[in-house]
């Protein structure tokens, strides 16, 4: 920032497609693309377990969450057998950290409507401009994740937006995205390995793809091609080169060049309440997606519960009707399942 620049709080500005398009072409979105990429090729062939250089600022952010963790862990669920949805005592962890600045706050959720999703995703990644790139991403931002696991297990954080506001697992992309970094020309390992379940379950200790995929196993049943169409049909491309090209084309697509849906600005709240009705499982497919500004999509442990407490441990969270996908990649380019960025 120049000296002469006065600092501005930061406020949600981009509502309308018109400041969204300014939006997209200012030196703001250049910087974020940029930097994006930049952590992206940075941990190219690098595993989780790889010894990096972590400067005094990294350690420092590194305690910061720590920090976190335990301010979560020091803040307990409430009662809240009732409901499916996202857990009051979040509000509480929220106004714990609300001391912190703009950025960092909202990098854990709304505090309001007790969801999460790759906005807040973003505004951590915005937090940090230090230059050890393979640090910020192996050490700060992956600790980061683990770190937000505890809180959507915690407090069942609901998916952010109308479709998880494209967060592979319901809640995050960029793990994903410099996950198939990591595995860039890697000679062995194949997307369509996510399927090995013993794959899955060695390989997720060094690279991030393998662990999300390995989170999303451990909380829905059934397979990928159910619970998680898109992810499925992204296996079915040949390289991880691909793959991770096709990812950063679908971040400035669907993240960075999506406005929030009506009612998601905390200032702009339509004035009345929501009322998230127990849909038994049933998503967007068999029910549609709402009226107004509210979605039914209760959190992925909410609905594990649930079931769990019918005997049925992860039931419906594919739900009946659900396609099955090509597992090929000449089929899903024929019947133009794969995402335009694929």
């Amino acid at each position: 920032m120049a000296a002469s620049s006065s600092f501005t709080p930061p406020r949600k500005v981009i509502l309308l497609k018109e400041q969204l398009e300014h939006f997209q072409a200012s030196q703001a979105h250049q910087d974020i693309v940029a930097y994006i990429q930049t952590l992206n090729d940075a941990v190219v062939g690098v595993k989780l377990a790889d010894e990096c250089s972590e400067s005094p600022g990294v350690k420092a952010v590194l305690g910061v969450l720590d920090g976190v963790e335990e301010i979560a862990r020091a803040t307990p669920p409430v009662d809240n057998k009732a409901s499916r949805f996202g857990n009051p005592a979040f509000r509480t962890f929220y106004d714990k950290v609300q001391e912190l600045a703009v950025y960092f706050g909202e990098a854990w959720g709304n505090r309001t409507r007790i969801d999460y999703g790759s906005g807040m995703e973003l505004n951590f990644l915005c937090c940090r401009a230090d230059s050890d790139h393979v640090a910020l991403v192996i050490r700060v931002f992956w600790r980061y994740v683990q770190v937000m696991r505890v809180l959507q297990s915690t407090y069942w954080l609901e998916p952010a937006g109308s479709h998880g506001v494209w967060g592979l697992d319901d809640y995050h992309f960029l793990p994903f995205l410099f996950g198939s970094a990591q595995l860039r020309g890697h000679k062995y390992i194949k997307p369509k390995s996510i399927h090995d379940a013993d794959i899955v379950d060695e390989y997720s200790k060094y690279y991030m793809y393998f662990a999300c995929i390995k989170f999303i196993n451990s909380v829905k049943s059934a397979s990928l091609r159910w619970h998680s169409p898109m992810l499925d049909d992204i296996s079915a491309v040949k390289t991880w080169d691909k793959v991770n090209s096709g990812m950063i084309k679908m971040y400035l697509a669907e993240v960075l060049g999506k406005l929030p849906r009506a009612g998601q600005d905390d200032d702009a709240h339509c004035g009345h309440d929501h009322a998230h009705a127990d849909m038994g499982g049933a998503g967007q497919r068999e029910v549609g997606w709402g009226d107004c500004c509210g979605i039914p999509v209760p959190s992925v442990f909410g609905a594990a519960a649930a079931e769990k407490g019918k005997g049925l441990p992860g039931a419906g969270l594919g739900g009946p009707g659900v396609r099955a996908v090509p597992l090929t990649e000449e089929d899903a380019e024929s019947t133009a399942l794969l995402p335009p960025a694929f």
